[in-house]
């Protein structure tokens, strides 16, 4: 979907090789979409794409072809995955992806493809900067950006933990937030809303570009602060701040997927046929997406 000039649009691609040694090859039924995926349009984050070709770092299927030495996988398996690098230089928005083996989970029986898809990134992102947090039943975290599909994970890990949870999301998304765990929502168009919640927590894990600098204070000496857009703010008072940025780890994918597929984690994607692919990148990229996560099926 990303040709030479950057330019996203439906293309006819060739189609990948065949799997190397520990890399399978997936017929894809449906792809996640992330306001990361404009990174990968020659924007900033190198995952190996060779336009013109797919986009997207993240979807469900099943296996098609399997490459010497995987054994964990066989053709007719259901698998999800986040993979970057790419190791076949195209995504998962099209209808055969080349993968290593070692990045997929098996899909539960109980999980859709749609909502497999929707798993992914979001719930890697949540989980491995909730393990990077460390915090345990009884501490307070704030999360920026609650409503969206990433915070709406945290939320329910952290809450599954026991760890009280503020987050910050628009009013209409205040019951639905309550309702996944978190102990309060806070009106994030109060620019003053730093000033509305009670200070010291244990962390803060920010979503929302440009809160990092606001949450610094409301943690305690000595806490800590993740930040997923890239502007963790200076250490200070002992808090300890770092930028997170997502691995591919297969083991913790399995997790999320039994949980999801249990219904223990609760998703609720968007979803919307491959041809729709140039528009749903549009919507999530300039922030039309309403804090939905859009999901491309394949017939």
């Amino acid at each position: 979907m990303s040709g030479a000039e950057g330019e996203v649009a439906l293309l006819e691609l060739p189609e990948p090789s065949s799997p190397g040694p520990g890399q399978i090859l997936v017929a894809v039924e449906a792809a996640g979409v992330g306001p990361w995926d404009e990174l990968l349009n020659g924007a900033g984050w190198d995952v190996g794409l060779r336009p013109p070709a797919a986009l997207g770092v993240e979807g469900a299927g099943k296996v098609l072809a399997v490459g010497m030495g995987v054994t964990e996988f066989a053709v007719g398996d259901r698998v999800l995955a986040h993979e970057a690098p790419l190791p076949g230089g195209s995504g998962f928005w099209t209808e055969r992806v080349l993968i290593n083996a070692d990045h997929a989970a098996a899909c539960p029986p109980g999980l859709g493809s749609v909502h497999a898809a929707a798993l992914p990134v979001n719930g890697l992102t949540a989980a491995q900067a909730l393990e990077k947090l460390d915090l345990g039943r009884g501490q307070r975290l704030l999360i920026t950006n609650g409503g969206g599909a990433t915070g709406t994970l945290a939320i329910q890990l952290a809450a599954a933990k026991g760890i009280e949870v503020t987050a910050t999301a628009s009013p209409a998304a205040a019951e639905r937030l309550l309702g996944l765990g978190a102990m309060e929502v806070v009106d994030y168009h109060d620019p003053n809303w730093p000033s509305t919640v009670r200070g010291g927590f244990d962390a803060a894990l920010t979503i929302a570009a440009g809160t990092a600098d606001a949450a610094l204070p409301l943690v305690r000496d000595g806490g800590r602060l993740c930040s997923l857009t890239s502007d963790a703010p200076a250490e200070e008072r002992g808090v300890t701040s770092w930028d997170l940025y997502l691995e591919p780890n297969a083991a913790q994918l399995v997790q999320l997927a039994e949980q999801a597929a249990a219904e223990t984690l609760k998703l609720a994607p968007e979803p919307l046929p491959l041809s729709e692919g140039p528009a749903a990148f549009a919507r999530v990229v300039t922030g039309r997406a309403g804090g939905k996560k859009i999901v491309l099926t394949l017939p």
